[in-house]
């Protein structure tokens, strides 16, 4: 089609439409800031090509590309909280074992969630974090500067909590989530 005539390719505009609605739904429920839109769009798209099953061909996108079906347990709560075990050399025996960051989607290259850490402000690819989908990152506003600083987590409902598991992106690895929150000490 040509450019800027969208008339033409009615069907992709329409698809494109779904996919700004959805990341509109997952922004505003869990109260994230706008400039997370591009997150939210590749999370819609991912969540997509794994769900949505195709009448005319009886499978969903993924499995007609791979030829096997998508593993969807390691699904997560769009903007649920999560815990991240602190790697850094300066922790210290009284300094706090994990980081509280937001779940934002799941990496393209790897097989790893997409987190977003409210301190540097940065998106990082991790795949050994425990997640709280009973809790979801709330802020009083949804203006960039004052949202990330006043954070407030709050409950949601229960039927969330059923969809959340500590199964990983990988089939065999199978962790708990005590295991990645309170590491050993030797004190």
């Amino acid at each position: 089609s040509a450019a800027r005539t969208p008339q033409q390719n009615g069907v992709m505009e329409r698809r494109n439409r779904t996919f700004v609605e959805a990341a509109r739904t997952m922004l505003t429920f869990a109260n994230l800031p706008s400039f997370l839109w591009a997150e939210a769009i590749a999370t819609a798209c991912f969540i997509k090509n794994r769900s949505i099953i195709h009448k005319r061909f009886d499978r969903t996108p993924y499995e007609l590309i791979n030829k096997r079906k998508p593993n969807i347990k390691f699904f997560r709560v769009f903007g649920c909280r999560c815990y991240l075990l602190n790697d850094y050399e300066d922790a210290g025996k009284l300094k706090a074992k994990g980081d509280i960051r937001v779940f934002v989607g799941y990496s393209k290259e790897f097989a790893a969630f997409r987190i977003y850490n409210k301190q540097t402000h940065l998106f990082q690819d991790f795949y050994d974090e425990y997640f709280d989908s009973s809790k979801i990152m709330k802020s009083s506003t949804t203006n960039v500067e004052t949202s990330i600083n006043e954070e407030v987590f709050h409950e949601i409902s229960e039927s969330f909590q059923g969809e959340c598991s500590s199964s990983s992106l990988n089939d065999d690895v199978q962790q708990s989530p005590k295991e990645v929150i309170l590491p050993s000490s030797n004190t």
